[in-house]
């Protein structure tokens, strides 16, 4: 555990950035795991849809997140009531619309979708809605207890729990504005 630590510590933007597109990847595995499963269906895993999650979240959430949560932390310095609500609130109405964007609209761009914002109009609020009471609490733990230099790790671990969902989310069949 000390030397993972210690290149932690000596390459973070390295290790935040792997780390990122690994968990991304591992999301939609996981996801397409259990919809297989849901679904009784016997097809293989689309590994063309893996490698896509995880070109967004590498180009995308793991350097966004990095320099997000560095910047946000010289904005809002400090770990007290005060300064944890107010990265919070920051997050959510800055960082969260974002990262979800980024998701459904570089996902559609990838698979070359004529309307890159049709998933990301049908999708969108409903993904928001429920980041805000996840993201809330992950983020008020992630800026009042882990350590500056893990945050990214440590929302890269959460953010594999929400990405399980916006992947699950993103393969529901509905036409419908949510």
């Amino acid at each position: 555990m000390h030397r993972a630590w210690t290149a932690l510590r000596a390459h973070p933007y390295i290790s935040n950035v792997v780390g990122y597109t690994v968990l991304f990847s591992s999301a939609d595995l996981f996801q397409q795991s259990f919809l297989r499963e849901e679904q009784k269906r016997s097809v293989g895993m689309d590994w063309c849809q893996t490698a896509r999650v995880a070109t967004v979240g590498f180009c995308f959430h793991a350097n966004f997140n990095y320099h997000w949560l560095r910047g946000l932390e010289r904005m809002i310095p400090g770990g007290g009531v005060k300064a944890v609500v107010a990265k919070v609130v920051v997050d959510q109405l800055v960082a969260a619309p974002l990262t979800i964007s980024a998701f459904y609209i570089g996902l559609s761009f990838l698979e070359h979708k004529e309307d890159v914002l049709e998933v990301w109009r049908q999708k969108f609020w409903t993904s928001y809605k429920t980041g805000v009471v996840f993201w809330s609490t992950m983020q008020a733990v992630n800026f009042s207890l882990v350590p500056p230099v893990a945050r990214t790790v440590f929302l890269g671990g959460v953010a594999l729990i929400f990405t399980i969902y916006l992947c699950h989310v993103r393969q529901q069949h509905n036409n419908k504005p949510e």
